[in-house]
């Protein structure tokens, strides 16, 4: 492997945190064909089949190690599930040093790149005589709301969401304390504390890479390259996404089959992503909003749990359409299409019968929608999605919003009103419209664009450094 460059990259455990990190490592050797990436994935319990499947599809240039899985057992039950992964990553740490040492005993390493709940990893970078990074796979303004952290939790008595007036940072749109990311809401947990620790400890690293493009964020990432004043160097290399689903299977051709033959642009696609959940009468709701708006759907159901992230790190058992109102699927069969737990999201969002997306908002799906220029109907469950939401809603105007009742229920009549709105009015063109004109600047992006240049001066930077 002469004059080749050799990057490690660390992973966190959950199918939504190795994709990114993933195809950000394909998108380096499709470009840079003199790199090889090897990437360590821990994990908790055996590795789902879905990974498998992705990774023995990787180019020849991208190795993968799966770790010894920690044992569900072994963690505290009942946690936030970024406190589950991160705490996943930490019992991993031996078994990570020892992946490197073996690694680095073959090839030198001039790069070890980490994801964000992977980040205690990076401490060993220096032993092994490599460069340390971050694999942001969050908004750009996400990262600056991290780093703002000790300052805010400085300036803040009490709880953020008990404030009256908004958080301004510099180029975001301002943000209410309630919408402000989970982990950051409870001020006196373990995991707070953690966050603000690592907030600080972030603008040490030698750079971090973020899965968003220049013309997405402009303000947020200008603002971040103040913050960074030249130490730290910030690279937004977006909108990195799975290209194609990897399942294909029955339900996939049956979602497809079914999409061709509806009228263009006519169906919403309703998902919550890899790991979200609604609870039982939140589906009825759902349900009932979707009858009423006499709009065209393809809804991906869940089982319901009273936990809004239960899916993300477990495998489900149950059939969830029999959690369904009783006579939904017959009375909404000419107009609708319900599947269990999966659908091939990225061919659904591309298909042209798709109109817009009901959606919780991770970063992910809100990427894939950008590259396919599908309107958004925003629906945040936990982690950042609120935060995402203010972004797409009231900064970017490429969404709509749900309203919540005081019982944090989205009733049917608001979902109905708001389908209706995206798929059909005035307001909903409008967002079309801009979300078309996203879609366009993604594109340009990774064309010769703002990411594809700020990934060659990256591959630029590691060749000149590992003497290739």
């Amino acid at each position: 492997m002469a004059n080749t460059t050799h990057i490690a990259i660390i992973a966190s455990p959950g199918f939504g945190h190795l994709v990114p990190i993933i195809e950000f490592s394909k998108q380096l050797v499709k470009h840079h064909q003199n790199f090889h990436v090897t990437c360590i994935i821990p994990s908790l319990d055996s590795p789902p089949e879905s990974s498998k499947a992705y990774l023995k599809a990787l180019h020849s240039f991208i190795d993968f190690i799966f770790l010894p899985p920690i044992n569900k057992e072994q963690l505290p039950q009942g946690v936030y599930v970024g406190q589950q992964i991160q705490l996943t990553v930490s019992l991993s740490l031996p078994s990570i040093h020892e992946a490197l040492k073996s690694l680095s005993s073959k090839v030198p390493l001039t790069a070890l790149v980490a994801d964000l709940l992977a980040f205690q990893a990076l401490e060993f970078a220096k032993e092994f005589g490599a460069l340390s990074y971050f694999y942001f796979p969050l908004s750009a303004m996400i990262l600056l709301l991290l780093l703002h952290m000790p300052k805010l939790d400085e300036e803040v008595s009490g709880e953020y969401k008990d404030l009256t007036e908004p958080i301004k940072l510099q180029g975001c749109v301002p943000i209410f304390g309630v919408d402000l990311p989970d982990p950051i809401q409870n001020r006196s947990s373990e995991y707070y504390q953690h966050l603000l620790k690592r907030s600080k400890g972030m603008l040490i690293t030698d750079g971090i890479i973020i899965n968003t493009f220049l013309e997405m964020e402009p303000g947020a990432i200008r603002a971040l390259e103040e913050l960074g004043n030249g130490k730290t160097r910030f690279y937004p290399v977006g909108p990195i996404t799975q290209k194609r689903s990897i399942e294909e299977t029955d339900e996939s051709d049956k979602c497809l089959r079914w999409l061709g033959k509806q009228p263009p642009c006519s169906v919403l696609y309703v998902s919550f992503g890899s790991g979200g959940t609604l609870s039982q009468h939140q589906i009825n709701h759902l349900a009932s909003g979707l009858e009423l708006s006499g709009e065209r759907f393809l809804w991906v159901l869940r089982a319901p749990s009273n936990s809004a992230s239960a899916a993300y790190l477990e495998t489900e058992n149950e059939d969830p359409l029999k959690f369904l109102p009783s006579g939904f699927l017959e009375r909404t069969e000419e107009k609708g299409l319900v599947v269990a737990s999966w659908a091939p999201q990225v061919q659904v969002l591309s298909h042209n019968s798709v109109g817009g997306f009901l959606s919780h908002c991770g970063w992910n799906s809100i990427l894939e929608s950008v590259q396919e220029g599908v309107p958004l109907i925003a629906w945040p469950l936990f982690a950042e999605q609120k935060t995402n939401a203010v972004m797409l809603a009231d900064g970017l105007k490429v969404a709509l919003r749900l309203k919540v009742n005081e019982d944090d229920i989205v009733e049917k009549e608001e979902i109905a009103k708001v389908i209706k709105c995206l798929m059909e009015g005035e307001e909903g063109k409008g967002i079309a419209e801009r979300m078309r004109n996203l879609k366009d600047s993604a594109a340009n992006a990774l064309k010769d664009g703002s990411s594809t240049q700020t990934l060659s001066q990256l591959a630029s930077h590691w060749e000149y450094l590992s003497g290739n």
